[in-house]
C-alpha cells in the first residue's frame, strides 16, 4: 500500500465515507484503539457501504508512524480531478467562485486552503499539474476530509486554464504585495471570479499577474508584509462571501 493513497484519522475517513465519492478499497483499525463514538461510526457506514474493514496489529501502521492516523488507515483509489471544461459546463446559474494556486508547495498549506475553501463556499479550487503540491493524504487529513467536499481541477497550463476562463465571462483577481489597490475594494458579489495565490517566497507569476484584470492586496501594519498563504486567502475570500451574502439580503 503506497502511503500517499490513504486516508488517515478518524475524521477524514468518516468524511470520506459520507460523502462517498472516493473508491475506499479497504479500512484498517487498530487493535489497540479504543472504540469510541467515532470509531463506531467508520464502522457502521462501511458495513452500510459494502466496504471491508479489519483489526490489524500494530506493526500494520509501523511505515506510517510519521502521521497522525489515530489507529485508522484507510486505502483508497487515487483522487479524481476535474477538467475545467466540465467545471464551467456544470456552472450555469449562479454566479461562481474558484481559486487558482500558483506554486503553492507545502501539503499543508494546500489541506488548509481547501478547508478553507469549503467553508467558504468556494466552487473549486485550480491546480498546475506541475511545481505545484499535489493531493496526497496530509493534504487529506490537513483539511479535516473537506476534499470531499469541493472540485478540484488540474491544469497543465495556468495561463491556459486563465484565458479559458476569461472566454468564459469569469474575472480573475490576482494576489499580490505590491499591488495599488485592496482586496476590499474590489466588487466580488455580481461576477463570476478566480483568485490566484501564489506561493510565500515567489508570489503569482508576471505571467499571471499581467493576464488578471485585477491585481489587490492585503494592507499590511508594522512594515511586515508576509502572510502565510491560507491566512491570506482566508482573509480575501472571505470578504468576497461577505458581499455575496449582503447582496442575497437586498
Amino acid at each position: 500500500m503506497d502511503k500517499f493513497d490513504i486516508i488517515y484519522g478518524k475524521n477524514s475517513v468518516t468524511e470520506a465515507l459520507i460523502a462517498g465519492n472516493r473508491e475506499i478499497n479497504k479500512i484498517l483499525i487498530s487493535k489497540n484503539i479504543h472504540s469510541d463514538a467515532k470509531v463506531n461510526k467508520i464502522k457502521d457506514l462501511a458495513r452500510e457501504k459494502g466496504i471491508v474493514f479489519q483489526f490489524v496489529g500494530r506493526e500494520k501502521f509501523t511505515p506510517y508512524e510519521e502521521f497522525n492516523h489515530q489507529g485508522i488507515i484507510a486505502q483508497i483509489s487515487p483522487i479524481k480531478y476535474l477538467a475545467l471544461e466540465d467545471f464551467l459546463a456544470s456552472k450555469k446559474d449562479k454566479f461562481c467562485s474558484l481559486v487558482i494556486l500558483d506554486g503553492v508547495e507545502d501539503s499543508h498549506n494546500l489541506g488548509a486552503i481547501i478547508r478553507t475553501c469549503v467553508c467558504a463556499g468556494v466552487d473549486g479550487i485550480v491546480i498546475p499539474s506541475r511545481r505545484n503540491v499535489q493531493v496526497n493524504s496530509t493534504v487529506e487529513k490537513i483539511s479535516a476530509g473537506a476534499i470531499n467536499h469541493i472540485p478540484i481541477i488540474k491544469a497543465n497550463s495556468l495561463i491556459n486554464a486563465v484565458q479559458t476562463l476569461k472566454d468564459n465571462n469569469w474575472w480573475i483577481v490576482a494576489s499580490d504585495g505590491n499591488a495599488k489597490d485592496n482586496y476590499y475594494d474590489i466588487k466580488y458579489d455580481d461576477m463570476n471570479f478566480a483568485l490566484i495565490m501564489g506561493a510565500e517566497h515567489a508570489g503569482v507569476s508576471k505571467s499571471l499577474l499581467k493576464a488578471s484584470d485585477f491585481v489587490v492586496k492585503i494592507p499590511m501594519q508594522n512594515n511586515f508584509n508576509s502572510l502565510n498563504v491560507s491566512n491570506a486567502l482566508s482573509a480575501i475570500i472571505f470578504e468576497a462571501l461577505r458581499q455575496r451574502i449582503i447582496s442575497a439580503k437586498k
